[in-house]
């Protein structure tokens, strides 16, 4: 493989003018050399004050660009940007997150370091974008096994990984001429489309606990649960494109809620069912209890406990829902 000497990040961004400017600010701080980095910001049609921000830091710093995409959806801000860059590697930012001073600096070593790797990337540490309670309590469910499940990148590792997947992800330039760009018919998950196809073709990705981003996710129930509710239909549609992205935890919201609602509609001809329905439930409800209890221990605030709660009912019900959603619209086409 080439040596990497140049970095290229590349930010798709539509109405993010609460976080750019922090985003861009982490990677301004950035240790690695200012003349081997290349940022480019791809607009997605904001109607915010997303471009104006960028364009501000553009002018600023010319190693900064910022391009449109009028097509908005992620996939083609993702494809605009790898096109566009000039670095040896190019890694996917995202607008909502903030990265360590050494985060490009320990991309490109590892990248070097291990030549079999064409994808380079690290774990997330989840942090609230508000400080509120909500907020909070969502941060909590998602850096928790019954939040997460087994997602590497989000439960932690202690020494360099093989991956199936890594959070944004570095990857050498000359992969994409080799196995295509990102799907563009997916408007979610298409790094982990991506990520199936690398693997597919042979390739590696390393997981490395040392390369670190932060990241804000919603901070309101209803905003929550709709990223959910995308996230459980998009881990199912991408089938329509040939790509069989899930995995077991990835279904398991969708056999719960959809053996939840199936007893319950059962029960109405045969009662016996009612009893699965009461069993899935209390469950559910003595799990979610147990794991609320103990991250609201853990973070020495037990008024956190029903924030948790709720985190955890909205993230396993909005993606479960999603699911079942992604599968009728799978079928009806």
């Amino acid at each position: 493989m080439n040596e990497v000497k140049k970095i290229t990040i590349a930010i798709p961004a539509r109405n993010e003018g609460k976080f750019i400017g922090q985003c861009l600010d982490s990677l301004l701080s950035q240790t690695y050399p200012k003349e081997l980095t290349e940022i480019i910001i791809v607009d997605g049609a904001s109607t915010d004050d997303t471009k104006k921000v960028a364009l501000h830091y553009a002018a600023q710093y010319p190693f900064i660009k910022v391009f449109d995409n009028p097509k908005k959806y992620t996939p083609y801000s993702m494809n605009i940007g790898v096109q566009n860059a000039t670095g040896e590697a190019v890694t996917i930012g995202g607008a909502h997150s903030t990265y360590e001073k050494d985060y490009l600096e320990k991309c490109v070593r590892y990248l070097n370091e291990y030549p079999d790797a064409t994808n380079v990337g690290g774990g997330i540490r989840t942090t609230p974008s508000r400080d509120t309670l909500t907020a909070k309590g969502i941060v909590a469910a998602l850096s928790s096994f019954f939040g997460a499940g087994n997602s590497l990148f989000r439960t932690g590792i202690t020494e360099p990984t093989w991956a199936d997947t890594v959070f944004g992800g570095c990857f050498r330039k000359e992969l994409f001429d080799e196995i295509g760009y990102f799907n563009e018919h997916l408007t979610r998950s298409q790094d982990m489309e991506f990520n199936i196809r690398l693997k597919k073709a042979g390739k590696k990705i390393l997981l490395v606990p040392d390369i670190v981003s932060v990241y804000h996710p919603k901070a309101t129930f209803w905003s929550f649960f709709v990223h959910n509710l995308k996230d459980g239909i998009w881990a199912i549609l991408p089938m329509k494109y040939g790509a069989r992205m899930f995995k077991l935890r990835h279904l398991l919201p969708f056999f719960f809620v959809s053996g939840l609602f199936g007893s319950l509609v059962l029960s109405l001809f045969i009662p016996f069912f009612l009893y699965f329905f009461y069993l899935g439930l209390g469950f559910w409800i003595l799990a979610a209890a147990h794991f609320s209890l103990k991250l609201s221990l853990r973070e020495k605030n037990i008024a956190l406990f029903p924030f948790v709660f709720i985190a955890f009912a909205v993230r396993h019900f909005g993606y479960g829902i999603g699911s079942i959603v992604g599968f009728i619209r799978l079928a009806t086409g």
